[in-house]
């Protein structure tokens, strides 16, 4: 993976840490479950660092940190906050310094979501997108007023960022194994549609398997079960490609997820190396109820 490329991967990576599935006997639907799904509001750092490397354009180091701030209920709609600062080694005295910030906001109803996002690799700015997407019956319409106007439409059956983690929970509660869906967050320039597969594990009971990072300091938390969750994201297919196939991912990230959303112990595995996220801080903000 070039450097470019790297300095792109951490906004997938806010989406990839706020993730769900949707219903698997509705695929095409994306109107929010009727569930009691509670998402807590707080805040979480992540350091990262490298743990493989593979082949002759391997990775010799990252080092870096995600500040995630999540916050909302399903009446007042959700917010995230998301900044990373990472550093890439890739040898022979050449690093790349990447700082995204990225703020999305997305209504409880799962029709309108917001976004814009800011990436500086090595001072130089490289991507700035700013949008909103609406949702109707049939499509799901996007404005884009950066990096350029444009209006465009994606699949109704698309879902967005916390409405995806929304569905992963529901899913897992339900012990569904399987889940693949379009899923669209904003990311790279805007435009683009990605292809997921999700593979939930098996439940962690409360009270077993304790974790030893910042979630362990919350007793509420293990009261909650958890899942091991892998989730692969794959460029949209056009015929050819589908013609010619097994298709490979474009990177999966791989996490423990609570039944209130929170993630812990990231793992996102590219091509050519792999970056493990511990949680070295966590910070639960109450939520005001909805009436």
């Amino acid at each position: 993976m070039n450097k470019l490329a790297y300095a792109k991967w951490p906004i997938l990576l806010a989406m990839a840490i706020a993730l769900a599935a949707v219903a698997a006997h509705h695929p095409a639907l994306a109107a929010p479950p009727a569930d009691n799904v509670f998402l807590a509001s707080h805040q979480a750092v992540y350091d990262l660092k490298l743990t493989k490397s593979r082949g002759s354009r391997g990775i010799e180091g990252v080092r870096g940190r995600i500040v995630y701030d999540f916050s909302g209920s399903s009446c007042e709609g959700y917010e995230l906050k998301f900044r990373q600062l990472s550093e890439l080694d890739s040898g022979e005295g050449k690093t790349a310094l990447s700082d995204l910030r990225s703020t999305t906001w997305e209504d409880g109803n799962a029709k309108t979501f917001r976004f814009n996002s800011e990436n500086v690799v090595n001072d130089n700015r490289t991507d700035t997108v700013d949008g909103h997407a609406e949702r109707n019956a049939k499509t799901v319409a996007v404005n884009l007023s950066k990096p350029k106007e444009k209006n465009f439409t994606v699949p109704v059956g698309a879902v967005f960022p916390t409405e995806h983690m929304r569905r992963v929970i529901v899913a897992a509660r339900e012990g569904k194994t399987i889940l693949e869906f379009p899923v669209y967050d904003g990311s790279e320039t805007g435009e683009k549609l990605y292809s997921t597969l999700t593979v939930i594990g098996r439940p962690i009971a409360p009270g077993t398997k304790l974790p030893e990072d910042a979630a362990a300091k919350f007793p509420e938390l293990a009261k909650l079960t958890r899942w091991p969750v892998t989730i692969s994201y794959f460029e949209q297919q056009d015929e050819k490609t589908q013609q010619s196939g097994e298709q490979q991912p474009v990177y999966a990230i791989a996490f423990e997820l609570y039944e209130n959303g929170i993630s812990r112990a990231l793992v996102l595995d590219y091509t050519d190396f792999t970056i493990s996220g511990e949680m070295t801080s966590l910070d639960l903000k109450k939520s005001k109820p909805c009436q």
